[in-house]
C-alpha cells in the first residue's frame, strides 16, 4: 500500500462543473436517444480521465495522468505530512478566518495520517480568495479500499 497526493486550484466555477467531475454511466444511453445526450456522453467519457478537475469521488484520481500525481510516500505520515505542507503553503489566501486556525489545521493533518493509515483516502477543500478553489486529496493505491479495480497511475 501507498499514497498519491493531488492538488487543484482554479476557478470555483470550473470546480462546479461537476459533470466533468464523475466518471460516466458505464453503459452509453441506448439507441435512439436524443442528440444532445448522446454527444454529452461522449464528451463526459472523452473528458473525464484526461480532465484535472478533482473527481467528485476522490479514488478516480487513480484514474486520471500520472502527471497528476503531486507525490508519492509508502508511509501515511509522510502524506498527511506533504497535506500540512499544502495547507500552510495556502494559508495566506484562504478566504475564511476558520480556516486561518492553525489548531484546526494541525487536526485536520492529524485525522489525514490515521484515516491514510486505515487505507482511507482523504480530501480537503478550501475557499480561496474569490472566486478560486483548492482541492487536496491523498488517495491509497495498490489496492484502493473504495474502488479495488482502480490501478496505480505511477506503478
Amino acid at each position: 500500500m501507498h499514497h498519491h497526493g493531488y492538488l487543484w486550484t482554479g476557478a470555483k466555477e470550473r470546480f462546479d462543473q461537476e459533470a466533468l467531475r464523475r466518471p460516466p454511466h458505464p453503459e452509453p444511453p441506448p439507441a435512439g436517444s436524443r442528440p444532445e445526450l448522446i454527444q454529452r456522453y461522449r464528451e463526459v467519457a472523452a473528458e473525464f480521465p484526461t480532465s484535472d478537475l478533482p473527481p467528485l469521488e476522490t479514488a478516480y484520481w487513480l484514474i486520471k495522468p500520472r502527471s497528476l500525481v503531486r507525490g508519492t510516500w509508502e508511509e501515511a505520515k509522510e502524506a498527511a505530512s506533504w497535506l500540512g505542507e499544502r495547507l500552510a503553503e495556502y494559508a495566506p489566501r484562504y478566504a475564511s478566518e476558520r480556516d486561518l486556525d492553525t489548531s484546526r489545521l494541525a487536526r485536520l493533518v492529524n485525522a489525514a495520517a490515521e484515516q491514510l493509515h486505515s487505507g482511507a483516502d482523504v480530501s480537503y477543500g478550501f475557499y480561496l480568495e474569490r472566486p478560486s478553489y483548492l482541492s487536496l486529496a491523498v488517495v491509497t493505491c495498490s489496492p484502493n479500499r473504495v474502488n479495488d479495480e482502480l490501478t496505480c497511475p505511477v506503478r
